[in-house]
């Protein structure tokens, strides 16, 4: 199976704790119940970020210059194109935010374990031993397959493994 998304398939809706917007890339659940989600927000001061209980989350900024994500027990720098991975349920906030960010957004359901990021930037051959999603943030385009892929180069893109 292979599955071609783009920006006429994503979905805007308000944060969790209502101080911005999300744009759902993809989203499979299971008895509803989040499984995985992908997602792109901006982020344009400093402030709170939504709590998701049971839920492990990775951050990769995509434009402007990013931010620092503290909270109690963390301080990850989210920067361009450097994925970060923190809980969901532990409180955590932008600072230092100097200009707006986009980024990508990846969050699974903590049973299924983190999911694995990376910046995809020259051509490489994708196995098909999984689910993968990849994310042209230029082209605003989503694959998600379990097929083989040749990744071409044209990038960056944003590799994920997903829960199956």
């Amino acid at each position: 199976m292979k599955r071609w998304l783009g920006a006429s398939d994503f979905r805007k809706m308000p944060w969790a704790n209502g101080k911005g917007v999300t744009v759902e890339l993809a989203r499979s659940d299971l008895g509803g119940v989040m499984q995985w989600r992908l997602s792109r927000a901006s982020v344009v001061e400093d402030g709170a970020f939504s709590i998701f209980p049971s839920v492990e989350r990775n951050l990769t900024v995509l434009t402007g210059p990013g931010f620092d994500l503290l909270g109690v027990g963390i301080a990850l720098q989210a920067r361009p194109y450097r994925p970060v991975a923190f809980a969901g349920d532990v409180p955590v906030g932008a600072c230092g935010v100097t200009a707006p960010s986009d980024d990508f957004n990846v969050m699974t359901a903590r049973k299924l374990g983190p999911a694995p990021v990376r910046v995809l930037a020259g051509a490489e051959d994708l196995a098909s031993d999984g689910l993968w999603a990849i994310y042209w943030p230029e082209h605003e385009a989503l694959v998600i397959t379990d097929e083989g892929f040749a990744f071409d180069g044209d990038g960056p893109a944003i590799l994920v493994g997903l829960p199956g």
